[in-house]
């Protein structure tokens, strides 16, 4: 198994592109998770259905957010993508949330080469805004028939409030996860 995190750098996070590994593909109910510590993914939980992912979700390697894990990302595809493939990314934005009152924000980026689209999502206000709306309802009420009122969305924010998120990320993992 590949140890994302010593083989994997961030990307070039001043040109809003990154790296990024899938940990859960969109539409999934189950919770994986990258073990940094033993290297594996493994499966944290089964969610029940109506709380599937709404896209596919995953981590930028060598960062790490104030709740003690990788950064997130919400990575946007046409199609679900499988756990363990690397994306090279481009952030639209950020989703900043909070869960059991720890800062956990997700990073919203769609592939950074997107012939589908034409590269046609730029910023957060290229999405559809009800996809926006979904993300949030998602992630305000994803725990809610085991912990109500336990998640917050607070705010989106743009490509360069991402980078600043990103970069911070960068810095704890430079500090923190090697002490």
């Amino acid at each position: 198994m590949t140890d994302f995190n010593k083989q994997i750098k961030p990307g070039k996070i001043d040109d809003g592109t990154f790296n990024m590994v899938v940990e859960i593909p969109e539409g999934s109910s189950h919770k994986i998770e990258w073990d940094r510590h033993e290297g594996y993914f493994k499966l944290d939980r089964v969610e029940p259905r109506i709380f599937a992912k709404p896209t596919n979700y995953g981590f930028i390697p060598q960062t790490l957010d104030e709740d003690g894990d990788e950064l997130d990302v919400l990575l946007i595809t046409s199609e679900p993508l499988w756990t363990g493939v690397v994306v090279e990314a481009r952030a639209l934005g950020v989703m900043v949330f909070s869960d059991d009152g720890e800062v956990d924000d997700k990073i919203i980026a769609v592939p950074a080469d997107d012939r589908s689209t034409g590269n046609a999502y730029q910023s957060l206000n290229d999405l559809p805004a009800q996809l926006l709306k979904q993300i949030e309802f998602h992630f305000n009420n994803y725990k809610a028939l085991k912990k109500p009122g336990s998640t917050h969305v607070d705010h989106f924010g743009d490509v360069e409030e991402a980078k600043i998120v990103i970069r911070k990320s960068i810095e704890r993992w430079n500090t923190e996860a090697r002490e």
